[in-house]
């Protein structure tokens, strides 16, 4: 005897991808940026534990990121650094 089938007995049912709502996202694009988003964060937090083993913290404002040293001042004079030029300062060093 085979087991039943899921659609031979119980409550019927259909399967279809929902479509986005006016306005929003499609999934692949809110996928898209998630990825994006972790992708950055991982390597932020990445930089700022390179950054802890040389005394220095990676701050973040709207102008970009800058590097603190312990006496809470910036590095170079610097608030406005990408993650590319605080990851070149970091190798330099």
């Amino acid at each position: 005897m085979s087991p039943a089938r899921r659609d031979e007995s119980g409550i019927p049912h259909a399967r279809q991808a929902l479509a986005a709502p006016p306005g929003g996202v499609s999934a692949e694009e809110g996928w898209h940026g998630a990825n994006e988003a972790k992708a950055e964060k991982l390597r932020r937090s990445g930089l700022q534990r390179r950054a802890r083993k040389r005394g220095l913290e990676i701050r973040q404002s709207a102008y970009g990121y800058a590097l603190i040293d312990a006496a809470r001042k910036h590095i170079e004079d610097r608030s406005d650094m990408t993650l590319d030029e605080v990851e070149s300062w970091l190798e330099r060093g």
